[in-house]
């Protein structure tokens, strides 16, 4: 039995209007988060005219105890199948994604055809601490850890009385899937071509900064953009740098989509 979804955390999708139509987007969310933290992204380009998809990931959106019986595969199953979706209604695809969101993103893009990729605050370097080396052994013992002791802050928003009501608690099994493939991308990524935008909070209490600036070494697009969100924390998307951010990723996919 799944629980309830949080209200505002529903999968959303809307048909673009005009030349634009014809280019899909996906707005992907982060880890224990929801589409609470990317619909106003969404909502955005759709006003653009862009035809947009903000899918809930699996296990995300609704408890803890119901992301803890899924991984790393089952959320790229998702993207993949959204990918999927969108690329027999449109011509054209961008993958956009916050935190985990934009390392699936990076993950699809760079095995798929894809128009580009942003990447919000993605994580892509292996985690740091006490915790992350216990992992293999603490998703044996322990069914969930508090997010603060995974290195997770609560609501890393800057602007006051904002909150993307993400998970208090981190599931270890499904934390650590997630661990075990950086790797892989990071090594996938050098093989990327398509071109990708990686903007990046330098105040981020969730995801370090060098994540981001490791990024734009990694990618072998030979075209990568950055934008540098001074005023935000983690949820970049929700933060004060809202504004600047939607600006320039409406700009940049109409860009690389000639549209």
């Amino acid at each position: 039995m799944h629980a309830p979804v949080i209200a505002g955390a529903e999968a959303w999708e809307a048909a673009g209007e005009g030349v634009r139509a014809a280019v899909g987007v996906i707005v992907v969310h982060g880890f224990t988060g929801s589409p609470i933290s990317t619909r106003p992204m969404g909502e955005r380009l759709h006003a653009d005219g862009y035809t947009v998809s903000v899918p809930r990931l699996p296990g995300h959106g609704t408890s803890a105890k119901d992301m803890g019986r899924t991984r790393y595969a089952d959320w790229l199953a998702e993207v993949e199948r959204q990918l999927d979706m969108m690329s027999g209604r449109c011509d054209q695809v961008v993958l956009v994604g916050l935190s985990m969101g934009g390392t699936l993103s990076l993950d699809v893009g760079s095995r798929r055809d894809v128009a580009g990729v942003v990447s919000i605050n993605a994580q892509i370097l292996d985690r740091e601490g006490l915790l992350v080396k216990l992992a293999p052994v603490l998703q044996h013992l322990t069914p969930m850890v508090p997010a603060k002791l995974a290195g997770l802050t609560e609501d890393d928003i800057a602007k006051p009385g904002v909150s993307e009501h993400a998970y208090a608690t981190v599931p270890t099994k499904s934390g650590y899937s997630m661990a075990r493939a950086l790797p892989r991308i990071r090594a996938q990524i050098a093989e990327m071509s398509a071109p990708v935008l990686v903007a990046w909070s330098p105040q981020d209490h969730s995801v370090p900064p060098s994540n981001s600036k490791a990024l734009l070494e990694l990618i072998g697009s030979p075209d990568v953009r950055q934008l540098v969100l001074e005023q935000s924390y983690h949820v970049a998307t929700l933060d004060l740098d809202q504004q600047l951010l939607e600006d320039t990723v409406s700009a940049f996919i109409a860009e690389v989509t000639g549209v």
